[in-house]
């Protein structure tokens, strides 16, 4: 038990921070700023300044990898409080070319109020970044000419051809310029003085030959200056006439020692030459303290903008691994136990409280199902509570809590507000001995926590597929079908203390999914004494009244949406009138957003003289309409009772249905109905030979109704009670276990 608890806790860590990574990364693509081709505006800008001027300051970094708390926080407010003209970044201004990284950078540069140049180094590359890089802010390599200097910006990672951009420089400088060169590649051409402890980044001109080919081109063409980063160090050497800078100290992992260290540098260009200053950026009092404070400042900046991908995978892998060890090393009971302890008589009448999604004046087959066993129950003198949504209803019904809705969706479906704090304070006060759900969501999940802080079992009773609602779930139908849907039961139903379900081949499906827990079939009942007292001249002058002509009546009774597969039954209605059957009329009972298309589809079948959606009738009439009837029609796969059929079976009707895990427990073939495979021409077939066999519908009608009366809500009452008791009777000894 202390192991499942840690799991569960893992699991809720993780999903937490999941959650939380996503949207963090949800945020970063919608809200961070964004621009396309930002070079050729921040070139503007320089050009305007730049106008009649001699000289040129700059400030470049390098190796800022998009820091928070050295570039962002200490080099960035220096460079807006200086006189530098613009900044150049000589490379890896990013930690890694991933989106989240180039919009964390955008951000940054927000906060710079000077214009700026980059150049494409080895970490702007990686990641796929060379495609954000080039929509961001431009081209790889490019020159900007300006009154005081000329500036060139390489790709030293291979993306472009070497031999491509060293004609290109041949272009741009094949004549002496009096004007300083200075040349921006991310990658150094000479190894750093002093030595680093990790080495340099290679790149495009980093073997033997390519490097000095490139060195006696920059001779020749009379650059002044190289500045590259790729190293997180301070170098500045001289050769052949070329000096050569290396700057890595803007942010990245730096030992904060002789070698490596924090700083920019600041540039004055002009008809002198090249004067070139390195600011130290001291942030911390102490080598120890400099030292603790670079692998800080590397580690908040993995935060910054990494760590969201690390989280990411590594919350992937505990999830996994929880789910492994759930699967491998967790003990499973694939057979029911049969070491129970016996149902506890508390001695006083016992205190229920059910939670649904549904509840009357919603017509349903679940608000049905509730609405009996309550009344059942309190038959029998206990009290029950009922928590669903409220429907706008101004009755005042004492032994039903309405729960604000936060959302409608449809005519009648609400979403209750699960933290409606009311709701909390009504159910300590009735202190209920045990919780029944009748949902594994939303108030279900409202009703598990208050049975956990009460310490009262929570009871779950399994009334709908999932998996046949893909349609009105925001999640890709397959995905949902056979993944989540079954999940979503599993979860729930292991988290409770019972589960009911209607049927054993639902009890199959439970135990297939991999619930654990105790479970119960038991059927909901049906209120048999409305049928046994149906007063004959009523319903002589119903059936008058929706059937003047006489013809044989067929009945069905639905929610009008797609799950119910009404469509179904009007393809058979017309395939019926073709093949000229016995004059019948079919009564939809039942109301729903599906109506306007299904109305269409009578139109366009032109079956207006033989179907009838009569819409909504209150529950204590349907007995009657079903009674009047002579066939009952159902097509339903996504049933796990369907409750409408025991009480057609009730009211005397031989029934005819698409086989599901809903129906096979009630109609037996050839003795109280038909059930066949959900193929359109099989199904009016076998509708079409009882329609013409007043023996057959006589005979198959009276087994029918015997076996419906087995289930009436009293003994549905009565044995839902036993699973109360003896779920009380597990948690009692469960907690004394624990103690």
């Amino acid at each position: 038990m202390k192991h499942r608890k840690f799991l569960s806790l893992l699991l809720l860590v993780n999903v937490s921070v999941l959650l939380a990574v996503l949207g963090y990364k949800i945020y970063l693509y919608v809200n961070a700023p964004t621009g396309s081709a930002l070079l050729v505006s921040q070139i503007e800008r320089i050009e305007e300044a730049d106008r009649d001027r001699e000289t040129l300051s700059l400030a470049v970094v390098g190796q800022a990898n998009n820091s928070i708390g050295v570039f962002e926080n200490e080099i960035l407010p220096r460079i807006n409080a200086s006189d530098a003209d613009l900044m150049v970044s000589a490379g890896n201004i990013v930690s890694a070319g991933g989106e989240d990284k180039y919009r964390a950078l955008l951000g940054t540069l927000g906060h710079l109020r000077k214009p700026y140049l980059l150049t494409f180094g080895q970490n702007e590359d990686e990641e796929f970044g060379a495609g954000r890089f080039y929509q961001r802010f431009g081209p790889y390599f490019y020159s900007v000419s300006l009154n005081a200097a000329r500036l060139v910006f390489l790709d030293a990672t291979g993306r472009t051809p070497t031999d491509w951009q060293e004609r290109w420089l041949r272009d741009i400088l094949h004549a002496r310029d009096a004007r300083p060169i200075l040349v921006f590649l991310g990658h150094p051409l000479l190894d750093p003085v002093p030595d680093t402890l990790f080495e340099p980044d290679t790149g495009a001109w980093s073997e033997p030959e390519g490097r000095a080919r490139l060195l006696d081109l920059l001779e020749e063409l009379g650059v002044d200056v190289v500045i590259s980063a790729g190293a997180s160090t301070y170098s500045d050497q001289t050769v052949d006439g070329i000096r050569h800078i290396v700057t890595g100290g803007a942010g990245g992992l730096v030992l904060n020692d002789d070698t490596s260290f924090y700083h920019y540098l600041e540039l004055e260009v002009g008809p002198g030459g090249v004067d070139v200053a390195m600011i130290p950026v001291e942030t911390a009092p102490s080598p120890l303290a400099r030292r603790i404070e670079g692998v800080w400042f590397y580690i908040y900046a993995l935060f910054y903008v990494g760590i969201w991908n690390f989280l990411l995978g590594f919350t992937l892998l505990v999830l996994l691994g929880v789910y492994l060890y759930d699967k491998l090393f967790r003990d499973r009971s694939y057979y029911p136990s049969y070491d129970m302890p016996d149902p506890v008589d508390l001695g006083r009448p016992m205190r229920i409280a059910m939670f649904t999604n549904s509840y009357l004046p919603f017509t349903g087959g679940l608000p049905l199902s509730v609405e009996r066993l309550k009344r059942g129950l309190e038959a029998r003198g206990h009290e029950v509570l009922v928590v669903c949504p409220s429907y706008g209803t101004t009755l005042t019904e004492p032994s039903v809590w309405r729960v604000p809705a936060l959302a409608r969706e449809g005519s009648m479906i609400r979403l209750a507000n699960p933290f409606h704090l009311h709701t909390w304070r009504r159910l300590r006060e009735f202190a209920p001995d045990v919780v029944h759900l009748h949902h594994p969501f939303w108030l279900g999940t409202l009703g598990l926590r208050l049975a956990r802080r009460l310490k009262v079992p929570a009871v779950f009773t399994y009334h709908t597929r999932l998996e046949h609602f893909a349609h009105i779930v925001p999640l890709p139908g397959a995905l949902f079908r056979n993944v989540v849907a079954h999940w979503i039961i599993n979860r729930f139903a292991n988290r409770c203390d019972s589960v009911i379900v209607p049927t054993p081949v639902t009890r199959d499906y439970i135990r297939l999914i991999g619930v654990d827990v105790p479970v119960d079939v038991q059927p909901t009942g049906v209120d048999t004494e409305l049928y046994c007292s149906q007063v004959p001249e009523r319903l002589r002058d119903l059936r008058h009244k929706v059937n003047p002509d006489g013809r044989l009546l067929l009945v069905t009774a639905a929610r009008l949406s797609p799950e119910k597969n009404l469509s179904f039954i009007l393809r058979a209605m017309a395939a019926l009138r073709d093949r000229g059957a016995p004059g019948f009329r079919l009564l939809v009972l039942g109301e729903g957003d599906e109506r306007p298309r299904l109305e269409a589809m009578i139109e366009d079948l032109d079956l207006q003289d033989c179907v009838r959606l009569v819409g909504a009738v209150p529950s204590d009439e349907v007995p009657s309409w079903l009674t009047i009837s002579d066939i009952f029609v159902f097509a339903s796969a996504a049933e796990t009772q369907g409750m409408v059929v025991l009480e057609a079976m009730a009211a005397g009707l031989p029934v005819v249905a698409v086989n599901s895990s809903g129906i096979d427990a009630f109609v037996e073939n050839r003795e109280t109905g038909y059930a066949t495979p959900e193929d359109l021409e099989i199904w009016t077939e076998t509708l079409h030979g009882l329609m013409v066999s007043n023996t057959k519908r006589e005979v198959m009608g009276g087994a029918a109704r015997e076996a419906a009366m087995k289930h009436s809500v009293e003994a549905f009452s009565a044995s839902v009670l036993t699973i109360y008791e003896a779920a009380i009777s597990r948690k009692t000894a469960s907690q004394k276990k624990d103690v």
